[in-house]
């Protein structure tokens, strides 16, 4: 094994395009791990926790784009780093023209003065300058950076109440402004359902499933999932109702969040009662009674909450198929006495929640790096017990790599290890396509899949593997090609995230190997 580093001085990519960079240098030939970021700090702990970080790592600055390649044995080095570099290099367009790189925000504002949002994907260390100088030019911001402190959200946040402007994040993954999907989005057709979300997935999952209701997306806005803390206040949510509730092509608008705090949710729910639009709400772990109390329609899922969003206004009979209890029998009478447990390894924080919510309502107990059960919470490198879904997205494990949706190879990693377990009765994986996503999350996937299958089944168990593709046949990959490339490998796939919570809830309830 080989580890050979390279720093390219003052030189700068943004976070969105190193995660994609990163995830490709993995993939070349001989490769054993790649590590290309820049010279902050916090990667150079990573490395430094990873043994890789050398005196010349160490000596780069913030501005050092940094190169690290760990090869096997016999692997030219010289070669690979020179195949990373060409993964570096900024193409131009199509029929040769040029293209116009800005170094400074102030001058992408003076060369175009009709733009009026910017895109903030820097390291967090300076995304609140960008944001604020944003902000003062009149622009809408969407923050895709993390790890931004939580005073400069508050500041900004209250910088772009008072200026009349959108400040979508930090941390901010997913948006679709005038059919225009920034960051992670799906290719969902237009129309009159507005979605404002504190989360990401949970955002992509409801456009999507309004999508294949036959509705459509009129906006939808992302604020970042600490909106809705106590500290920041549900600032950018109220301010995306109020401009959903002013826009002329929103019928209804879904509020879509993960619990958030109560103080907060009753701020939210008093503008809902005065907005004049019917509004959904769909708060994981929410009050049906607070909801409707404020005018409001209750959700108690991502999938409900499309469907009444499509009801309210396309169509008023839009409906969704029954879980199949044939399909949940059938695989019940495979399983051992001993496979009592559910292992959810998630690339969506929401679809992660979604599911794990569904077997506390039912009662079982639920282990989780995002358990809100300071006593059931599990870090990225425990193991798994009883009923344990991991959020790869979760800054415990994206600390220095890519976003699952980019790069899923910790997860395969886990979904082999899970594998072994004999305890284990389910294994749900969700696969997220869309723009900024892995080209082919399903297919990347496929052969750990097998091993895993394969290793259970040489151990004379049968392992049920479920697997949620959230996308839409306008997406590239398409839907329906990944579904059927699953279902070729015998992955169960489930329609919705609401249902995979539900199969997976069914399949392990009690009484299942009677």
């Amino acid at each position: 094994m080989n580890a050979t580093a390279v720093i390219k001085q003052n030189t700068y990519f943004d976070s969105v395009s190193l995660m994609s960079i990163s995830t490709k240098a993995n993939e070349l030939d001989g490769v054993e791990q790649a590590f290309v970021a820049m010279a902050t700090e916090k990667n150079k702990e990573v490395l430094r926790n990873l043994d890789l970080l050398t005196p010349v790592l160490e000596a780069a600055g913030n501005g050092d784009l940094m190169i690290v390649a760990v090869t096997g044995d016999g692997v030219d080095t010289d070669t690979v780093l020179a195949r990373i570099e060409e993964l570096l290099e900024r193409k131009a367009p199509a029929g040769g023209a040029l293209k116009v790189t800005h170094r400074t925000l102030s001058s992408a504002v003076a060369a175009d003065p009709t733009a009026n949002l910017a895109v903030v994907a820097v390291n967090g260390a300076y995304a609140a300058r960008e944001a604020r100088t944003a902000l003062q030019s009149g622009l809408h911001v969407m923050m895709f950076s993390d790890n931004v402190p939580l005073d400069d959200e508050i500041a900004l946040k209250a910088l772009a109440h008072d200026k009349g402007l959108l400040m979508m994040g930090p941390d901010c993954g997913t948006a679709i402004i005038n059919n225009v999907g920034l960051c992670f989005a799906n290719a969902v057709r237009p129309g009159t359902v507005g979605v404002v979300a504190a989360s990401g997935t949970g955002s992509q999952e409801v456009s999507v499933r309004v999508h294949a209701l036959g509705g459509g997306i009129s906006q939808l806005i992302g604020t970042g999932g600490r909106d809705l803390s106590a500290e920041v206040g549900g600032v950018m949510m109220m301010d995306a109702i109020r401009a959903l509730a002013a826009d002329p092509g929103t019928e209804v608008i879904v509020l879509v969040s993960k619990p958030p705090a109560p103080e907060v949710e009753r701020k939210v729910l008093a503008e809902i009662a005065v907005v004049g639009k019917p509004v959904v709400v769909y708060f994981v772990g929410g009050s049906r009674q607070a909801v409707v109390e404020a005018g409001g329609h209750f959700a108690g899922s991502s999938q409900d909450a499309a469907l009444q969003a499509v009801r309210l206004t396309s169509d008023p009979k839009a409906d969704v198929p029954d879980l199949d209890a044939g399909r949940v029998a059938a695989v019940r009478a495979k399983l051992g006495p001993q496979q009592r447990y559910v292992r959810g390894l998630f690339c969506g924080g929401t679809l992660c929640d979604e599911s794990m919510y569904a077997l506390l309502d039912a009662g079982e107990e639920v282990w989780s790096n995002i358990q809100k059960n300071p006593d059931r919470r599990v870090g990225a490198a425990d193991a798994s017990r009883g009923h344990t879904f991991l959020d790869f997205g979760d800054d415990e494990f994206t600390n220095g790599r890519p976003h699952p949706m980019i790069d899923p190879f910790p997860r395969l990693e886990r979904l082999r290890r899970e594998a072994r377990d004999p305890d284990v009765a389910v294994v749900v994986l969700d696969f997220v396509l869309g723009y900024g996503a892995h080209e082919d999350p399903v297919g990347v996937s496929l052969p750990a899949i097998a091993e895993a299958r394969d290793a259970a089944a040489a151990d004379g168990r049968h392992l049920e593997i479920v697997g949620y593709v959230l996308g839409t046949d306008e997406d590239d990959p398409r839907l329906s090609a990944q579904v059927a490339a699953l279902e070729a490998a015998g992955v169960t796939v489930t329609r919705s995230s609401t249902e995979t919570g539900q199969y997976a809830r069914a399949v392990i309830s009690e009484g299942a190997h009677a």
